[in-house]
């Protein structure tokens, strides 16, 4: 068990403005929620985070604080295109109590988005900064921890080069699905990333003025395409990542997963597996039930519709050699 007096904190906020990053006090919670701002909301209601004096340090004394713990380097960064079973995968892989978890961190996003944001911070303090987040995110409270799984933002495939200049070594996940199911469940509960306006267009390839003009489908699946070009990319380019296709079983995803990883699983914990994946990944309390897919493929995601078949083809090919 770790005694060192950040045990119970990390850092949770930015303020670019003032230089000053917020903590929280976790009281030894695990991360273990779909998602990281609902650990942070399960947190926020401790009276070390509730009263009106807030914790905070100046950024270099963050990124001097991370040098002094016991921490593990990440075991794998998962990427993905949203709506991909990225949540689901997250949730099975924190079940080991051995494993730590870092689901979409909003301080993550903050700190990578920074030089863009404001012309105070460059990139060397941003990849420092980086680099400190996950060792304070990453430490091994228990003694125990024994892997570290970051899964990313869905725009953060635009990020890659600064994840993998920061840690050549780490295996990356491309996780994907098809995209007219993606658009699908966009279209119900849409995220940030279909919402046209919400990210810089200039991401994807597009002017402001064309973003105000597309109507929400079009957009998402225009979205899609890029982030499934942007993977066949790095999976061409990058030895060590892998495209792992969205399956509906979730215990099967993860069994692909593990292969690829070579992570060794005790059979208390598949067990622990099979009965989670069958529940929604953001309601683990509700039994999970696959949509069909419609037939007939608009105009408008055939653009996207191509890329993902590229795709296969890839993963078809680079599992068969692996065999």
């Amino acid at each position: 068990m770790s005694t060192h007096p950040l045990c119970h904190w990390i850092p949770y906020h930015l303020q670019p403005a003032t230089g000053l990053v917020k903590w929280l006090y976790t009281e030894g919670n695990r991360f273990d929620a779909p998602f990281f701002d609902e650990t942070i909301g399960r947190c926020l209601s401790h009276p070390y985070n509730s009263n009106r004096f807030t914790s905070t340090s100046q950024i270099d004394g963050l990124i001097d604080l991370s040098q002094t713990i016991p921490a593990l380097e990440p075991s794998a960064f998962i990427f993905h295109v949203s709506r991909c079973g990225s949540t689901l995968l997250s949730q099975l892989l924190s079940l080991p109590d051995q494993h730590i978890v870092l689901s979409e961190v909003p301080l993550l996003d903050e700190i990578l988005r920074l030089p863009e944001r404001t012309s105070a911070f460059s990139e060397g303090v941003r990849d420092h900064l980086f680099r400190a987040t996950i060792r304070l995110l990453g430490h091994q409270r228990s003694g125990t921890e024994t892997h570290l799984f970051v899964k990313l933002d869905s725009w953060h495939l635009f990020f890659y080069e600064i994840i993998r200049r920061l840690y050549p070594s780490v295996p990356i996940v491309l996780l994907y699905r098809r995209p007219d199911e993606v658009v699908r469940s966009h279209s119900r509960h849409p995220g940030m990333q279909a919402v046209p306006g919400l990210l810089p267009p200039q991401w994807f390839g597009l002017e402001p003025a064309e973003v105000e003009n597309m109507a929400q489908e079009a957009y998402t699946a225009h979205v899609l395409a890029c982030y499934l070009s942007r993977m066949k990319t790095i999976a061409d380019q990058d030895n060590n990542a892998f495209l792992l296709p969205y399956q509906a079983d979730g215990m099967a995803l993860m069994q692909d997963l593990a292969g690829q990883l070579r992570l060794t699983l005790t059979e208390a914990e598949w067990s622990l597996i099979q009965s989670r994946s069958g529940f929604h990944a953001k309601r683990p309390g509700q039994p999970f039930a696959e949509e069909t897919a419609d037939c007939d493929t608009p105009e408008y995601l055939l653009a996207a519709m191509r890329r993902y078949q590229q795709l296969q083809t890839s993963h078809s090919a680079n599992h068969y050699d692996s065999h």
